[in-house]
Order: C-alpha cells, then sequence, then structure tokens
C-alpha cells in the first residue's frame, strides 16, 4: 500500500462513524473560521467529552486543523486535505476524458429559513 493510499483510508475510516461526519459537515459548513469543541459538541448532539474523541480522530486522519483562540480550542476543515481526498477519489473518473454533464455535481443551495413554512 501507497503512502497515499494509506492516508486515504486513514481519512475514510475516520468519516465512517456518524457523529464524525457530522461534525465535519458543520466545520466545512463553518468556512475557515471553524467552530469552537463546544459548539461542534452541541451542533452534534454529543458530550463534549465525545466530540474530543471524534475530533482527535478527524485531526489524526489530516481533516480537521486546530487552534487556541483565548481558552477555547477552535477547529477548521482541512479544505486542501479534503480537496486532496476528492481529487484521489476522482482521479481516474469516466476513463480520464472529459465527463458528461450527468455526471457532474453542483453545489447544494442553502435554503432561506425566512421562506420555510
Amino acid at each position: 500500500m501507497t503512502r497515499v493510499a494509506g492516508e486515504v483510508i486513514r481519512a475514510l475510516a475516520a468519516l465512517a462513524q456518524e457523529h464524525r461526519l457530522a461534525a465535519f459537515r458543520l466545520l466545512v459548513q463553518a468556512g475557515p473560521d471553524g467552530m469552537a469543541a463546544g459548539s461542534l459538541a452541541d451542533g452534534v448532539g454529543v458530550a463534549a467529552s465525545s466530540m474530543s474523541f471524534h475530533l482527535a480522530q478527524l485531526s489524526h486522519a489530516g481533516l480537521v486543523t486546530q487552534r487556541r483562540q483565548g481558552r477555547s480550542l477552535i477547529y477548521s476543515a482541512d479544505y486542501a486535505a479534503m480537496g486532496e481526498l476528492m481529487a484521489y477519489l476522482t482521479e481516474n473518473c469516466c476513463r480520464g476524458m472529459a465527463c458528461t454533464p450527468a455526471t457532474t455535481c453542483s453545489p447544494v443551495s442553502v435554503c432561506d429559513e425566512r421562506n420555510v413554512a
């Protein structure tokens, strides 16, 4: 197994757990400013100690970064790592030929809460 394949397997394994996947998705939505661990725990609906464990797994997999801001630890998605993971998974897409429109993805639109019944 190559080093790159090992990194990909580690990242996918980290994301193959419900709470870690939810936390990572929240971090992606939060953008480069990231989120405090406590806010992530609340958003995912788990105890702070559980979130700490999950964030350590995501960090070990290279998917998140952390920084200290005052007394809080702020976590951010590592967009470069996410891009590398996506590139690895799709590098041979469509046998190297341009993908047809049916195989392209559009970003999910954000729902405006004021227009939701």
